[in-house]
């Protein structure tokens, strides 16, 4: 698989990443894109939640809520050709989903400015969408060797706590990254995650780790980390497609080079979905491309939409995550809200 952990790694190759682990549901078929869904209880909108004018026709529904993460326009973003504040108007509008995901690439500068977040919390309420989480790159390594270093990184994200309070999610993703041997970044990971999930809790947000390359694509490390910290608001944010664990260089440190690059090593991403899925608070739907039939050519979708199912998680968020080429962000993130319709009613 190409792409995986793509952006992780452009955002460290510009400078705005600092990991450094070596390398970043059918309701009907027939449907349509935005349409509501219907069961006994009433009318549902296209992220599963009851809409008005509650109707009693009776019809399959999503286990899931359907979000969408910021990172599907990253191209569009960092081109300047879209205003991160026009994110969850766009997510609405264009796409009939009513959670996001930002991503705080987007707003750097903005986790303190509460006229910002206030600008920000009143274009998602006017549109009747749900702030879910925020992505937080940038901010420092959780799982560095030196002890300073690593307690920076957590106090780093405070801001992005008290932000995403502010804003109404639920949670902050953060990286378990760090540079050495797995055990000694594991200890210093679930020394800053706990530090960070104590600060978490008083705010009320969960602090939630992704497979995001390097170590934490091993489903087992990251599982074996959630099990030592053992606390509520501290869990995972299984990615269905980054579980590559060591990748080629790219040519330059263009995001077209990164697209090049392969896949060294790779873990298992059924296996590591079953392993991370205990601790999840959340769900991210990476896609890349789509056959002509609609399926996702490099996951699986039914047999991990079945992992997902089968772990218990119900009416949680499973957010959209178009990070492909071929087609554009917008046709990608409209292919993936396809498939998850699809098949999230098995």
């Amino acid at each position: 698989m190409s792409n995986t952990n793509n952006r992780r790694q452009f955002l460290r190759q510009m400078g705005l990443y600092t990991m450094g682990i070596g390398f970043l549901p059918a309701v009907l078929a027939a449907c349509n894109e935005g349409k509501s869904t219907k069961d006994a209880n009433g009318t549902k909108d296209s992220a599963g939640q009851p809409e008005a004018g509650a109707g009693t026709e009776t019809a399959k529904e999503l286990f899931f809520k359907i979000s969408l993460a910021e990172w599907s326009f990253h191209k569009a973003l960092f081109a300047g050709k879209m205003n991160h504040l026009d994110f969850a108007a766009r997510a609405k509008n264009e796409f009939g989903i009513t959670g996001v995901e930002y991503v705080n690439q987007f707003f750097k500068d903005k986790a303190k400015d509460q006229a910002y977040l206030a600008d920000m919390k009143k274009r998602a309420d006017d549109n009747g969408v749900r702030s879910v989480l925020i992505m937080c790159d940038g901010e420092g390594e959780m799982g560095d060797l030196d002890a300073k270093k690593r307690m920076q990184a957590v106090e780093n994200h405070y801001k992005w706590v008290e932000a995403a309070q502010f804003l109404g999610c639920h949670a902050i993703r953060v990286n378990a990254a760090g540079e050495g041997k797995a055990e000694e970044v594991a200890k210093a990971a679930i020394e800053s995650l706990t530090k960070l999930a104590t600060f978490g809790k008083d705010h009320g947000i969960n602090v939630i780790v992704e497979n995001h390359g390097g170590f934490s694509s091993n489903g087992k490390w990251l599982s074996n980390i959630m099990k030592t910290v053992n606390m509520p608001n501290c869990g995972t944010l299984p990615d269905l497609g980054n579980f590559c664990i060591k990748r080629s260089k790219p040519e330059n440190n263009t995001p077209e080079a990164w697209a090049k690059t392969t896949c060294l090593e790779e873990y298992d991403r059924y296996e590591g979905v079953k392993e991370l899925m205990p601790f999840a608070k959340g769900v991210s739907a990476k896609t890349y491309d789509f056959d002509d039939a609609g399926n996702e050519t490099t996951i699986d979708y039914k047999r991990m939409l079945q992992i997902v199912k089968d772990a218990g998680y119900k009416d949680g968020f499973i957010g959209i995550e178009y990070e492909g080429n071929r087609l554009s962000e917008e046709e990608g993130v409209k292919k993936s809200k396809e498939l998850l319709l699809r098949l999230g009613a098995i």
